[in-house]
């Protein structure tokens, strides 16, 4: 099965300082056609003002992940753990049995824009804890660049979840073709650019849903930038 998701239809939090889209139900946000893709719970594309940003607040069993495109984001939890994430960073925090955080806007001119993953956990009340890894644009050109998994390697973000997360960089006229195993599911997010998926266009913003289907094809049709989830549903 094939779900196209238009940028138009996320749902959307605007006030003085932060405009967000949301995939799934969020926040004030309830569609009940739109609570998760498997353990995928949260995808917010979040664009946060200059000194502003989101103040200290609790999380509880979740894997929570950020992922930077421009400007940058700083992070302090109740694990003591105080960073800055920068455009091109991934981030993740192990929500587990309870932790408190903020992300801050530390710029005085310059908008961060982020998106922010929630995935749920595959066990309860694990330890709160912290990664970052600077990514390198150079292994996604054209290619699928696994960024995060659970499997636990060097230069990718564990998550206690079955997903694989990637992200790909793409040239015009680029094509990819990705099998997908019995049992699992894909949701591609177009970040920016535009695909070609089948007999639809994705532009920026635009997402797809797949099921049931045991290989995908798409190709950028312009320069085109994109997250793919990789799920057991």
């Amino acid at each position: 099965m094939i779900n196209i998701i238009k940028s138009n239809h996320r749902g959307r939090t605007k006030i003085d300082w932060l405009n967000s889209f949301h995939s799934f139900s969020f926040s004030e946000y309830f569609d009940r056609e739109r609570i998760q893709f498997g353990p995928l719970r949260v995808l917010n594309e979040d664009f946060v003002l200059p000194a502003a940003g989101f103040p200290t607040h609790p999380h509880k069993n979740m894997e929570i992940i950020t992922y930077v495109l421009c400007g940058a984001l700083e992070h302090r939890d109740s694990t003591g753990t105080h960073s800055v994430i920068n455009a091109g960073d991934l981030q993740k925090m192990t929500a587990g049995k309870g932790v408190y955080h903020s992300e801050f806007n530390p710029s005085k001119v310059e908008d961060v824009h982020l998106f922010q993953i929630w995935i749920v956990p595959d066990k309860l009340d694990l330890t709160p804890s912290y990664e970052q890894i600077t990514l390198s644009k150079d292994e996604r050109k054209n290619k699928l660049q696994l960024v995060a998994s659970n499997k636990k390697s060097e230069g990718k973000i564990f998550i206690n979840q079955d997903v694989n997360l990637y992200l790909s960089d793409l040239e015009k006229e680029t094509e990819i073709k990705l099998q997908i195993e019995n049992g699992r599911g894909v949701f591609l997010q177009t970040i920016s650019g535009e695909l070609s998926f089948g007999k639809f266009r994705l532009s920026q913003g635009d997402a797809v849903e797949v099921s049931g289907e045991t290989e995908i094809i798409f190709s950028a049709k312009s320069e085109t930038e994109l997250m793919l989830f990789d799920v057991k549903i």
